[in-house]
């Protein structure tokens, strides 16, 4: 190989390098090792793949000893990655808000399992109308639920309030990660209570509104044949769904 050649050859990896989305084997080691802990259940770990846990939590810049909230819990997926990732000196605000709990009873009793399990999570379960987080937060995410702030039954302020209450609790610098699954663009605030979805754009607005600067974003939940058409629980798309992954900083 010439001279020339390698130097091509050097330049385009780096180029790689740099512009390719951070694996496993990048993620800080706290990250690495909260995914390897073997409390987690084998369900948990079985998503893994599909969800790209590393990756997403390394743009949250999640370090050991962080105050975080994971807003709107679900069963717990993220909040257990969480607790090993930022330790024993961590704390991990696990939201479950009393809405959901009404609408699906199992919603309470993961929360009370996982804040069981977990000695460093902290369930909250007020409504969504009364979410008062801890102040000092270093980072909240919310994953595949932003979308419900827009559901029918819900006051159409409901995601301004929200916002607006997780600006006023984290660090200036600290991280707003929103990830949830596309609508089609320029839908506006139409798909989600059709279809569970919401468009990109109106997620950014509403945020930045809020006094958040957006300061990344990933595509490494993108499935560009997803159509973005369907509900998220159509069988036919359910589990691939085309998804976000939006970094948002406090200044």
């Amino acid at each position: 190989m010439t001279s020339r050649s390698m130097i091509t050859v050097l330049a385009a990896a780096l180029v790689l390098g740099a512009t390719a989305a951070p694996g496993l084997a990048q993620a800080p080691a706290n990250l690495t090792a909260a995914l390897a802990d073997p409390a987690r259940p084998a369900a948990d770990t079985a998503r893994d793949a599909a969800r790209h846990p590393a990756e997403i939590l390394a743009l949250a810049n999640i370090k050991p000893g962080a105050k975080v909230a994971d807003l709107m819990m679900g069963g717990g997926y993220f909040t257990r990655i969480l607790s090993a990732a930022v330790g024993p000196t961590g704390t991990v605000y696990a939201y479950q808000p009393d809405e959901f709990i009404k609408f699906k009873a199992s919603y309470g009793e993961d929360q009370k399992a996982v804040a069981a399990a977990y000695k460093n999570v902290t369930p909250l379960n007020s409504s969504l109308s009364a979410l008062d987080l801890p102040d000092g937060l270093d980072a909240a995410i919310t994953v595949q639920n932003y979308h419900d702030l827009h559901l029918k039954p819900f006051p159409t302020d409901t995601a301004a309030k929200l916002n607006a209450e997780v600006f006023k609790s984290l660090k200036p610098g600290g991280v707003f990660l929103v990830v949830d699954h596309y609508a089609a663009d320029g839908s506006g605030l139409d798909a989600p209570d059709k279809l569970h979805r919401i468009d990109i754009a109106a997620v950014k607005s509403e945020v930045e509104a809020a006094g958040f600067k957006l300061a990344g974003q990933s595509d490494v939940l993108r499935n560009p044949a997803d159509p973005r058409t369907a509900s998220v629980f159509d069988p036919s798309i359910r589990g691939k769904t085309d998804q976000f992954v939006l970094k948002f900083v406090k200044p």
